[in-house]
């Protein structure tokens, strides 16, 4: 066996494997196996800043000092706190070290490990506290999140079946067989568990719909294409703990009468899906997939498909065709896949997080669950928050945490003391919020009321540099590369929006712009067929009701106060600012720039200004600016 656990054939059997893996990793965690160890973040983020390189150098380094029987390294997946990677925790002490480079192991091996000291410069120096912070837990960016779709995230590593194992894993499936398929059902709906890709439908009226359901053959589908710009919840769950993913589509599969689920998942996460096939291989030799998994008579086995990377593909029908080898373009509803999906089969599709959640359901019980977050939106919500905010990186926080707690508490407000302009929420099928709804608590009802969505969880924040204008442009030139043209409302009317948001961009909008764009819109969101198409126009809408002075300024005074449109700005030097260095001059790329060195105030070609931006960037006086 790859994993070295031997074939389990009963409860009693997994029992004790989850017993015996669960007292090992208590040991790593607590020391008492007599060892240091030594994890890195090797969820995808990390890994493009070298941690790959800081694993192989610190194994290096204990080979070459003969430490093998004292020390191990290990990878896990995302920390979450992105912005600060890579980080390298060392247990039993639990001690954090934050963008680590790969010139900081021989210290790590020889200070912290040999010589059992904490490494101060190495620690994460919290700006609220205003000192180094030894433990995760007690970093601010931690302190209001809570766990549940990330579980194990950042702690065990993914790629080892006995540390999922020793974290929860198969608990869930446990209690499941114990119950019937109905009492299962149950339980998701006592949970108030809604999807969590986007719609918010209930998951356990969904998996009621296809239970109820009289079928030969039933299929339960893990939706992981998420291709938001900026998301990446369902990429680090799965790089982070595969086998809670796939043990929540298990007992998707027990409730529902399925005996196959299919992975979807892009082809642009190559670490998730060599992590997921990985785990997929592992219980398939311990045979916890396939026939009569632990004698109990239920059978399941899971597949995977990759996505070409087609946005349209996270919409449910449109995958069930890309799955089954067509092109991935949404079916009309009714029947919904539920009744008549996969290969014409009663099919189930829950996204990735959704699935995470349902193990810990079945642990805890839906009543338990349901004491997490709001009276409509029970649990927690992963978010992938980015943007003009000081900590980057991945959150979970329970449902009722407000947008300010995001940005402020957990993501540490607007770096170099910006102004907040807004967030947006729900990708391009979401919406921009406002500083007045800032204090708006974080649920599906609270965030349409306001004019967005939860979507599948990217949340962009954006500050007083950001036009409001080029941001409705950015998401609509998004929409019109990934509409699949089946329906001539979202091919031709979202190219249409997009003409006119540039129109507006390069100072030649007219009142009237106003006007077509919000007819336009309305058209779209009737009569598109699927949800792509139906929320297309949403960061149109968003912003021309929130921010409508800003697209009046473009109009009528052709100007962009955010410096963003290149057509309705220039490019200026503050003669009083200039030191007549010639330093922008020798910088710009269409020689624009003219004065005489130490003698006279340089000036901008206006005629040959190209807006760049590089003058402003190499000039070390703020002596040129826009306007």
């Amino acid at each position: 066996m790859a994993t070295g656990i031997k074939k389990i054939k009963t409860e009693q059997e997994l029992n004790t494997t989850i017993t015996k893996c669960s007292d090992n990793l208590k040991k790593k965690f607590n020391g008492k196996d007599g060892k240091r160890h030594i994890v890195v973040c090797g969820g995808t983020g990390c890994l493009s800043s070298d941690s790959q390189e800081i694993i192989n150098e610190l194994e290096r380094l204990i080979k070459a000092k003969k430490l093998e029987d004292k020390v191990t390294v290990n990878v896990v997946g995302c920390f979450g706190f992105c912005s600060q990677g890579p980080f390298v925790k060392i247990y039993p002490e639990d001690r954090l070290y934050h963008a680590v480079k790969v010139k900081d192991c021989e210290r790590i091996i020889n200070e912290d490990i040999i010589e059992g000291k904490c490494i101060e410069d190495l620690l994460y120096l919290d700006p609220i506290v205003n000192k180094k912070v030894e433990r995760q837990d007690d970093i601010t960016f931690y302190k209001k999140q809570l766990r549940i779709a990330l579980h194990g995230c950042g702690t065990i590593n993914p790629e080892k079946l006995e540390e999922a194992f020793g974290y929860d894993a198969f608990k869930g499936l446990i209690k499941a067989l114990h119950m019937s398929q109905k009492e299962v059902i149950g339980e998701v709906l006592t949970s108030g568990l809604r999807g969590r890709g986007g719609g918010g439908f209930p998951t356990g009226r969904k998996w009621q719909f296809a239970y109820e359901q009289q079928n030969d053959e039933k299929y339960v589908v893990c939706n992981g294409d998420e291709g938001d710009p900026g998301a990446f919840m369902d990429r680090s769950i799965l790089e982070g703990n595969p086998v809670s993913v796939i043990e929540g589509m298990m007992i998707a599969g027990y409730a529902i009468g399925a005996k196959n689920g299919y992975f979807y998942v892009r082809a642009e996460y190559p670490i998730a899906v060599n992590r997921l096939q990985t785990a997929i291989k592992e219980l398939r030799e311990v045979g916890l997939l396939g026939k009569n998994i632990l004698n109990t008579g239920f059978d399941f086995d899971v597949h995977i498909r990759l996505g070409a990377g087609a946005f349209v593909c996270g919409e449910e029908t449109a995958l069930l065709n890309s799955i089954e080898g067509k092109r991935g373009m949404p079916r009309p509803r009714p029947p919904f896949p539920a009744v008549k999906g996969l290969w014409g089969k009663p099919t189930i599709i829950n996204n990735v997080e959704t699935l995470a959640n349902i193990p810990y359901i079945l642990r805890v019980g839906g009543e338990e669950f349901r004491k997490i977050g709001t009276e409509k939106s029970s649990g927690t919500k992963v978010f992938a928050l980015g943007g003009k905010v000081k900590n980057v990186g991945l959150v979970e926080v329970p449902m009722g945490t407000t947008l300010r707690e995001l940005v402020y508490d957990i993501g540490g407000g607007i770096p170099n003391n910006k102004r907040f302009q807004a967030i947006q929420t729900g990708g391009p099928s979401g919406g921009c919020l406002t500083l007045n709804e800032l204090d708006t608590p974080i649920d599906f009802d609270n965030l349409i009321a306001k004019g967005s969505m939860m979507g599948s969880g990217g949340a962009i924040v954006m500050d007083e540099d950001n036009c409001m204008v080029d941001v409705a442009k950015f998401y609509l030139e998004f929409i019109c590369d990934e509409s699949c043209g089946k329906c001539s409302q979202c091919r031709i009317g979202t190219k249409r929006l997009l003409e006119i948001l540039t129109k507006i961009t390069e100072g030649k909008g007219t009142i009237e712009d106003i006007e077509k764009l919000e007819t336009l819109a309305k058209s779209i969101q009737v009569g598109s067929l699927c949800g792509l198409g139906q929320t297309a126009p949403n960061p149109v809408i968003s912003t021309l009701t929130k921010f409508k002075e800003v697209y009046l300024r473009h109009i009528n005074d052709k100007k962009c106060d955010a410096g963003v449109c290149k057509s309705l700005v220039s490019f200026h030097i503050d003669p009083e600012k200039c030191k007549k260095c010639s330093l922008c001059a020798r910088q710009c790329p269409v020689n624009a720039i003219n004065g005489v060195v130490g003698k006279e105030p340089f000036v901008i070609d206006q005629d040959k200004c190209i807006k760049c931006n590089t003058c402003i960037a190499s000039c070390k006086f703020n002596a040129i600016y826009k306007k």
